[in-house]
């Protein structure tokens, strides 16, 4: 009887089978004949989860590997008239230890024959250890020219970073000094200005650089180098209490999130665990910082050691030897924070409005150079390439303040923002081009102040990040076509336009008109 009433069941089933619709009833009905198309299942597939640690070997820039630059490439016939570079300070030793772990073994004396090396190395470093008078500022005599501890200290260039400018350098000139040149082939120390701040990281990242650049290494006699006081490298113009103020808005806003983030706190408590220490001491050693010291330097991740009497931590709870050490899964943890805080604090806008006070001076210098190489009359001492060596805390805020955020990366070690100033040729002929050009100039000219003896829109601007050109993707130009006079087809910013920007419509998110404006505007 089972079986009879099986038998009937299977056969109901089998006949329903193959009753099913194959293709869409509607389809069938349309089409007047059954669709026999194959319909391939499409399957959803989740995205692949981004891993925290590779944005972090990219902060190592580890040199390595080869690079594409496309600094000095323009249209035919352009003249390159001046070079503003900043870079962030080369791989450095860890700014803070982690409690109860031996700090990094690393040697911070060069040697050619350490690894990472460089060609010019080895006469790098004969050329800085020579006495000879130098043209600096006397508040920076008692920095050292190399870094020279066998145990580096803390925040001291590695050889790793020394390298890594000599490379920059190398690029630079194989852009602008190779082949035709774009800059004079004699360029020379004298044409060169140096600013740093007072930390020996940042002077001697800037000494590498140059070497790497000029043709034959610099001269130090000739070379300038001057001392800006203030990381933000504002001159001047640091009295701004606004700036102040909208800084610790947004420091607020980076407690509210790390609080608030439950994975990053049992990340700091397994750490703490690990290591025999509280929560709160390993959250004040800031250790992400350290940890990727060990990470950019290929080094085992920190473990607990004997306390600083040389005695065993006899008071801690008993754990295994697997579980006295910090893992890349805790740095990795620290990073996703920090790249969360990152994509919140875009939105947020309250680091732009801080940044936008940061970078204005910077800018504002920047700006006034070119006008001067652009007017040509300029002084016997006006430099063709400037170098500001600076830290991450003062290239981050020009790159917000230029609206790169969200475009450009987080400044790793030896990161570099080059801005160029190109002069179009005459056109050929003069006639309908010429004209034409010269309807154009009106609306240009209002963008920035006429140029004396140059017309200004002849005159163009390129922005790039770590040799990547992101000219259309700044604030001041991302609305301008590529394209727009199509007789040139000119794939450049027009000056007019920066000038304008750094003047005037970089004010915009603080609901001002000037500098002096917003730094003494309340702030809610």
């Amino acid at each position: 009887m089972l079986a009879v009433v099986g038998m009937q069941t299977l056969i109901s089933v089998v006949f329903a089978v193959q009753l099913m619709p194959v293709a869409p009833v509607e389809a069938v009905r349309s089409g007047g004949g059954k669709n026999r198309k194959r319909v391939n299942p499409v399957l959803l597939t989740p995205p692949a989860t981004p891993d925290p640690l590779a944005g972090a070997y990219l902060y190592c820039n580890t040199p390595n590997r080869t690079q594409q630059t496309w600094e000095g490439h323009s249209p035919a016939d352009y003249q390159l008239l001046s070079v503003q570079v900043m870079i962030r300070h080369g791989d450095r030793y860890p700014l803070y230890s982690i409690p109860r772990t031996k700090k990094p073994p690393i040697d911070c004396i060069l040697s050619p024959n350490k690894k990472p090396s460089h060609p010019l190395l080895s006469s790098f470093i004969a050329h800085m250890g020579k006495d000879g008078q130098e043209n600096w500022d006397a508040s920076l005599t008692s920095l050292p020219r190399l870094p020279n501890h066998s145990a580096c200290e803390m925040g001291e260039l590695t050889q790793t970073g020394v390298v890594q400018h000599l490379r920059n350098g190398q690029l630079l000139r194989g852009a602008y000094l190779r082949g035709p040149p774009l800059l004079p082939a004699s360029l020379g120390s004298s044409q060169v200005l140096l600013e740093t701040t007072g930390k020996s990281r940042t002077l001697q990242s800037g000494l590498a650089l140059l070497y790497g650049l000029l043709p034959g290494g610099h001269q130090r006699s000739a070379l300038r180098v001057r001392q800006h006081w203030n990381a933000l490298f504002c001159g001047r113009s640091c009295d701004c209490p606004a700036r102040q103020r909208h800084l610790e808005a947004e420091q607020r806003r980076q407690y509210r999130l790390r609080v608030a983030d439950t994975r990053l706190d049992r990340a700091y408590v397994a750490m703490a665990a690990a290591l025999g220490v509280s929560p709160r001491a390993i959250r004040a050693a800031n250790p992400v910082d350290a940890l990727l010291c060990h990470l950019c330097h290929g080094l085992p991740f920190p473990c607990r050691v004997a306390d600083g009497n040389g005695d065993n931590d006899s008071n801690a709870f008993s754990v295994s030897a697997a579980t006295t050490c910090l893992t890349p899964a805790h740095l990795a943890e620290i990073r996703r924070q920090q790249e969360e805080d990152e994509r919140e604090r875009r939105g947020a806008g309250l680091y732009h409005r801080y940044a936008v006070l940061a970078a204005q001076p910077y800018l504002e210098r920047c700006a006034a150079r070119m006008e001067r190489v652009a007017r040509g009359n300029l002084s016997p001492t006006e430099p063709l390439v400037t170098l500001a060596s600076a830290h991450d805390i003062t290239l981050t805020p020009v790159l917000s303040a230029l609206g790169l955020e969200g475009v450009a990366a987080f400044p790793g070690f030896a990161a570099r923002l080059v801005m160029e100033l190109w002069r179009r040729p005459p056109p050929a002929g003069g006639g309908a081009r010429d004209r034409e050009t010269e309807r154009g100039r009106d609306r240009e000219t209002e963008r920035g102040r006429e140029l004396k003896g140059r017309r200004s829109d002849d005159l163009f601007v390129r922005v790039l990040y770590n040799g990547e050109d992101l000219t259309f993707h700044t604030a001041f130009c991302r609305t301008h076509p590529r394209h727009t006079h199509t007789h040139t087809h000119t794939p450049l910013c027009p000056l007019g336009r920066f000038l304008r920007f750094v003047r005037g419509e970089i004010f915009s998110p603080l609901n001002a008109t000037s500098y002096q404006e917003a730094c003494h505007a309340s702030v809610p």
